[in-house]
């Protein structure tokens, strides 16, 4: 009798860790799934990712390889790439409508940023965001939460030892700077009310990253302005309607700073 319910007990300790390990997989390859569907579909630009690890018992998690491509119209191959991201959430929301992430850290991601002084790659992701969350005004609240999926709180996010590739150019000058991304801290993000969708944490993270990238541009497009401007003054020219104009983008480019 005693082999008997050994017998069993060996069997549903085998069953509940092949089920632990379902899941487990399941939740991995669902998170990869979703990442690149959906962020793809609301950037509108591809989004890839290499992998993605969570633990249901201690919440803790790992995404590899994640890559933001840049829209249309740009020449680098990414607006963002990440090695590796770290995260911990509350494991008994992972199957909730709304997702509790204590923290989650990006780190050493590499940027670029590209601008003409009157448009650049990242803020045409943020307008694609905008517009895909702006949503059909007749739809029903049922219809829009089922739409954007689950909700989310992320607690503490950090952005740290990134590097931002600049690539500015304008009819008059062009300039290629590679300069460290400061740290970036978002803190208590969704905790009031239903949370926040992805896409909604989605722009606030990329408007965190292009309202540095707009400093480190105008510094940039500044520095190549005046060599311009001291170029034509050494030749005896006047400046011309082109630095004038690209003078006027980074004036507008500088207000953004601000």
């Amino acid at each position: 009798m005693k082999k008997i319910i050994l017998r069993i007990l060996v069997v549903l300790v085998i069953l509940i860790l092949m089920a632990a390990l379902a899941i487990h997989f399941f939740l991995d390859g669902a998170v990869k799934r979703g990442v690149e569907k959906y962020g793809s579909s609301l950037a509108k630009v591809e989004v890839k990712l290499q992998s993605a690890a969570v633990s249901l018992l201690s919440g803790s998690g790992k995404l590899k390889g994640l890559v933001v491509g840049n829209p249309e119209g740009y020449k680098s191959a990414s607006a963002i790439s990440l090695g590796t991201g770290a995260l911990s959430l509350e494991p008994r929301t992972i199957f909730a409508n709304k997702v509790v992430i204590r923290t989650f850290s990006m780190e050493a991601p590499e940027v670029t940023f590209e601008t003409d002084l009157k448009s650049n790659n990242l803020r045409k992701i943020l307008d694609n965001l905008e517009g895909s969350t702006a949503g059909d005004q007749n739809q029903t609240a049922k219809q829009k939460e089922s739409k954007e999926g689950k909700h989310l709180e992320v607690d503490d996010f950090v952005i740290r030892g990134g590097k931002i590739h600049i690539a500015l150019s304008t009819v008059i000058a062009s300039q290629s700077v590679t300069a460290d991304l400061p740290e970036i801290h978002l803190t208590e993000l969704g905790k009031e009310g239903n949370g926040i969708t992805a896409a909604e944490l989605a722009k606030k993270v990329i408007s965190a990253i292009e309202k540095e990238a707009v400093k480190l541009a105008a510094d940039a497009a500044s520095g190549a302005l005046q060599g311009k401007t001291d170029l034509t003054k050494n030749l005896g020219l006047s400046s011309t309607g082109s630095v004038s104009g690209a003078a006027k983008g980074l004036g507008d480019l500088l207000k953004k700073k601000k």
